[in-house]
């Protein structure tokens, strides 16, 4: 389900775009220095997008570095790492984990089991730092479960437990911008549930999976799902707005004006395309 809070590459450029790359490396080093080695390979766009939300928030002193890796054995790359970064990837192994194990319990996923099982150790580790934070995954995965199996057609419950998880996971440390991450966790996490379902609609459709979009009485049209989407984002960026975050506030805006809808718009122009053909 997560991935879908990334850049818009288009738009970002030169010192930013840098600077981002800079800050995904260093979530991902602090993977191995936790490590997570075998982890590195589950980084997600979101993490590394909380990772430069919260140094912009709490203005961290960054650690800068240039570094050979894995990926890039001929060019040293740059990398900013801080308690925020490694905040971010103790969040990737813990969805990591939960995820590998869901995809076990939901489709019988054994690869998703061989790699839950890798990785169980870290997680164990990492998750008694984070009782609050594992709480909320189970409870999310718990209470989704419970809409799957009883066929639930409000699109607001499910999409508000993915709201629910990612405001705790936002909130990393309980101080005076708790709320405000809490509700912007809110309305992004409910936005990449939204934007998940409508995106799998047609996938579901053949499979059988629950997906609220198709259980309402009337098909829900573009125009619509356009509108619920729309309203989301923008709770969302209401909420960002409300954060002092004046450090890498134009990645941030980057991400949350335009690149959250990358995958949106690459499916519209894909099937305009394909009907364009006909």
């Amino acid at each position: 389900m997560f991935g879908y809070i990334r850049t818009d590459p288009k738009e970002l450029k030169g010192k930013d775009l840098d600077t981002y790359r800079a800050f995904y490396c260093g979530v991902c080093r602090d993977l191995k220095a936790a490590g997570h080695e075998k982890a590195r390979l589950t980084l997600t766009y979101d993490m590394v997008f909380l990772a430069v939300l919260l140094t912009g928030l709490y203005e961290a002193p960054d650690q800068t570095e240039d570094v050979f890796c894995g990926l890039h054995p001929l060019k040293k790359q740059a990398v900013i790492r801080n308690s925020y970064t490694a905040y971010a990837a103790d969040m990737n192994l813990l969805l990591s984990y939960h995820n590998l194990e869901d995809d076990w319990l939901d489709d019988r996923n054994a690869l998703g089991l061989a790699a839950s099982r890798l990785l169980r150790k870290e997680y164990l580790e990492t998750a008694a730092k984070y009782p609050r934070q594992v709480k909320a995954i189970r409870r999310y995965l718990r209470n989704l479960h419970r809409a799957e199996e009883e066929r639930n057609p409000s699109i607001d419950r499910a999409a508000s437990l993915t709201g629910y998880l990612l405001g705790e996971i936002f909130v990393c440390q309980e101080d005076v911008w708790q709320e405000e991450l809490r509700s912007m966790g809110l309305y992004l996490g409910r936005f990449i549930y939204l934007m998940d379902a409508w995106e799998d609609r047609e996938k579901d459709r053949k499979s059988g999976d629950y997906n609220p979009f198709l259980l309402q009485k009337e098909p829900v049209t573009e125009e619509e799902a356009f509108r619920i989407l729309t309203e989301a984002a923008a709770s969302a960026a209401r909420a960002f707005e409300k954060l002092p975050v004046l450090e890498h506030v134009d990645i941030l805006r980057n991400i949350m004006y335009s690149g959250i809808w990358a995958r949106y718009r690459a499916e519209k122009a894909d099937k305009e395309k394909k009907t364009g053909k006909k």
